[in-house]
C-alpha cells in the first residue's frame, strides 16, 4: 500500500509539472499567449504590469490573448490572483537568468514574438500584434462579416 501511495504521488507531481507546458502548447493556432514572469509577485513592476493588462482586457480579448502569471514555483492563468497551481517548469523554460521580471509574447504559431525585462504597455503590445500577418487576416475576416 505504501508503494502504491508513493507511485501515485510521484505520478501526480510529474503530470502537474508537465501540465503547464502542455497548457501553453495547447493554445497554438487558437490564442496568443502572454507570459508575465517574476521572481516575486509583490514587486512593483509585476503589479504594474498586471494593472496595465487589467485596464485593457477588451483589447486582450479582441486579440485572442491568454495571460499567464508565472512565479518561480507557481502559475495562474488570467489576470486574477487566484487558483495558483504549483509548477516551476514553465518558469525554468522561459525565464532569462539575468532578469527578475520578464514579459514574453508567444504568437499563434508558438514562436516568441517579444521578450522584454521591463513593463510592456498595452499600446506597444497591441502595435506589435496588429502588424502581424495573422492578425491582419483576422481583421480582414472580421470586416467581411
Amino acid at each position: 500500500m505504501k508503494v502504491f501511495k508513493i507511485l501515485f504521488f510521484a505520478t501526480l507531481m510529474i503530470s502537474v509539472n508537465k501540465g503547464m507546458s502542455q497548457n501553453i502548447a495547447s493554445h497554438q493556432w487558437e490564442n496568443r499567449v502572454l507570459l508575465v514572469l517574476t521572481d516575486g509577485a509583490n514587486t512593483s513592476t509585476f503589479q504594474n504590469q498586471i494593472k496595465e493588462l487589467q485596464a485593457h482586457e477588451n483589447g486582450l480579448t479582441n486579440r485572442k490573448l491568454i495571460v499567464y502569471q508565472i512565479k518561480k514555483h507557481s502559475y495562474t492563468k488570467g489576470l486574477l490572483d487566484e487558483a495558483w497551481q504549483n509548477s516551476s517548469k514553465t518558469y525554468e523554460k522561459y525565464k532569462s537568468k539575468n532578469s527578475s521580471f520578464e514579459v514574453i509574447l508567444i504568437g499563434l504559431d508558438g514562436g516568441i514574438k517579444i521578450r522584454q525585462p521591463h513593463l510592456l504597455t498595452c499600446e506597444k503590445l497591441f502595435e506589435i500584434i496588429d502588424v502581424m500577418p495573422m492578425r491582419k487576416s483576422e481583421l480582414k475576416l472580421r470586416s467581411r462579416k
